[in-house]
């Protein structure tokens, strides 16, 4: 019997944002599983049992449980969703790229100074700043005449890059010299079904 997908969230996460937001915009069924980070609770015993790592995001899909943003988006749009993800290969090489991008240079650039304010991280101002704005610089110049990162459509490498995106001058980073990833946000911004993450006050630029 099918229910609805458990998504194991916490609000301010990008990388569940990320998941929860695709849900929303593919329409596909699915409860919100509120994890409370700050007291711990993704290290206790209920939550391992589902993701040994310890993170958040993690879904339920009946008996199957998935984990890893990037991996779930995969999953989703593959099972409910399949014109998130073109199968055509070298539209689906350019998705994995940007997948591939989320986890490195979006994660260490945007991503890690937002920790830094919101989270009281530890990681380096300088390299997270300087990474970020070589993140933006490439994914400005790619969407040149471009409303998504690949074809014609939105696809889960849209999803997989908007949040900590975003969400950027949070962490103290400036999106004001990118108009082509500003453009690109507000046509995400503008589907049907998209849903904000939270916005902290912590770093924001004024």
């Amino acid at each position: 019997m099918n229910t609805a997908i458990r998504i194991h969230h916490f609000e301010l996460s990008g990388h569940s944002h990320r998941v929860a937001l695709f849900a929303e915009l593919a329409g596909i069924e699915h409860e919100i599983v509120l994890v409370d980070l700050p007291n711990g609770e993704h290290k206790q015993a209920p939550f391992l049992a589902l993701n040994p790592a310890g993170q958040v995001p993690v879904i339920e899909d009946n008996n199957v449980v998935v984990s890893d943003s990037n991996a779930i988006l995969v999953y989703l749009a593959r099972k409910y969703a399949p014109t998130w993800l073109p199968t055509e290969p070298h539209l689906e090489a350019e998705v994995q790229k940007f997948l591939t991008l989320a986890a490195g240079e979006q994660a260490y650039g945007p991503a890690a100074a937002r920790l830094n304010t919101v989270f009281n991280a530890n990681f380096d101002i300088d390299f997270t700043h300087a990474l970020a704005h070589r993140y933006l610089a490439r994914i400005d110049q790619h969407l040149k005449g471009r409303d998504f990162l690949v074809g014609d459509a939105p696809t889960i490498a849209d999803v997989a890059l908007y949040s900590y995106t975003a969400h950027a001058p949070e962490g103290n980073v400036s999106l004001d010299a990118y108009p082509n990833v500003l453009r690109w946000l507000a046509s995400i911004e503008g589907l049907q079904g998209f849903k904000a993450m939270p916005t902290t006050k912590a770093g924001l630029l004024a």
